[in-house]
C-alpha cells in the first residue's frame, strides 16, 4: 500500500513547528523543514516505510528567479507569471545560469540533517516537480482548472515552449543530483498535471523530458560521485501513457486511481517495479461505515 504525503497540515505537531512561519519559511529552514519532515515518521513509528523531505515543488522555479507566494486558504501564487514568450521574464529565466547550491542549498541542508536524524531508521525521498508540471505553474500563476494559459504555450508558442522545458530539465537534474550528495537515498519526479494534456501532446512536451531527466541524471549523480539511486515517475492522469513510462528509463512508476492494477501489470510486463493506485478519497466513505 502506497500513501504519499508530506508532514500534514492535520497534525497539530505541525502547526506547532511552523509557528508564525509561512510555508516557505519553513522550506527554507534546514531545523524546521527536518523536524515536519520527521513529524509522521515518529507519530507513526514503525508503521511506515519511508520519509520525505519537507520542501515544495515550486522551489525551482524560485530558483529560475520567480518570485512565489503561498497564500494561506489559496494556494501558490505567482503575481508575475509568465503570459508570452514576449515577456522580458522569459528571456531572463532562459539566460540565467542557475548555481544550484547557492539557491536551493537549503533543501540539500535538510536533506543532511533530517538523515542524521533518522538514524537509518527509514530511507529518505527527495523529489522534484517534472518540466511540465512547472511549466503550468510558472505560466498559469497558480494552480488551475481550465489550464487555458498553458494550452496557450502548447498550441501557440510550441517551440518557445519545449526550450522552456528543457530549460527547467537541466534545473531539476543538478537539483535532484546534488539531494543526492546531501543524503536522499531515493528521488521522485512528480508530473502533477500530466493529465492535462493528451496522449500526442504528452508525448511531444512532456515525456522527452522526463526521459532526457531519466538519461542524464545518473551520469550527474556518478560525476558528483555518488552511487546512483533509485529513480521514481509519477505522471498523474496519464494513463494513457503507461507502456511510455515504462520505458521512460525510471525504475519506479506511480500510478494514480485511474489505472486498473491487473491491467498495470501486463502493461508493465515486470520492466518497473509500479507502486500507487488507491483513490485518496477512498477513506472519505469508511468512518463510521457499518460492516456486516
Amino acid at each position: 500500500m502506497w500513501i504519499m504525503r508530506q508532514a500534514g497540515r492535520y497534525l497539530p505537531e505541525y502547526h506547532q513547528a511552523k509557528g508564525n512561519h509561512d510555508f516557505f519559511e519553513c522550506c527554507r529552514s534546514p531545523e524546521i523543514a527536518s523536524t515536519l519532515t520527521l513529524q509522521p515518521i515518529e507519530r507513526y513509528d514503525g508503521l511506515l516505510d519511508a520519509a520525505i523531505i519537507f520542501s515544495d515543488i515550486l522551489v525551482v522555479p524560485q530558483a529560475l528567479g520567480m518570485e512565489v507566494r503561498m497564500v494561506d486558504g489559496v494556494g501558490p501564487q505567482f503575481p508575475h507569471p509568465l503570459r508570452s514568450p514576449s515577456d522580458e521574464q522569459y528571456s531572463q529565466i532562459m539566460e540565467k545560469e542557475v548555481d544550484v547550491l547557492k539557491e536551493l542549498g537549503y533543501v540539500m541542508d535538510a536533506i543532511t540533517l533530517t538523515r542524521k536524524k533518522l538514524d537509518g531508521r527509514v530511507p529518505l525521498y527527495g523529489f522534484s516537480g517534472a518540466p511540465w508540471t512547472l511549466l503550468c505553474y510558472m505560466v498559469e500563476g497558480g494552480g488551475s482548472k481550465m489550464f487555458i494559459q498553458s494550452k496557450t504555450w502548447v498550441f501557440r508558442y510550441r517551440k518557445e515552449a519545449k526550450a522552456l522545458l528543457r530549460k527547467i530539465s537541466e534545473v531539476v537534474v543538478e537539483y535532484l543530483a546534488q539531494q543526492v550528495v546531501a543524503g536522499a537515498q531515493i528521488l521522485q519526479v512528480f508530473d502533477s498535471w500530466a493529465g492535462e494534456l493528451g496522449p500526442r501532446e504528452f508525448r511531444d512536451l512532456a515525456l522527452p523530458e522526463l526521459r532526457w531527466i531519466s538519461a542524464h541524471l545518473p551520469k550527474r549523480i556518478r560525476e558528483l560521485g555518488e552511487e546512483v539511486v533509485p529513480l521514481v515517475v509519477f505522471a498523474k492522469g496519464a494513463w494513457y501513457a503507461l507502456e511510455d513510462l515504462c520505458e521512460s528509463g525510471y525504475d519506479v512508476v506511480g500510478l494514480d486511481w485511474l489505472h486498473d492494477p491487473a491491467e498495470a501489470v501486463k502493461i508493465a510486463r515486470g520492466r518497473v517495479v509500479l507502486q500507487g493506485n488507491a483513490d485518496p478519497g477512498v477513506y472519505m466513505g469508511a468512518r463510521g461505515r457499518s460492516r456486516k
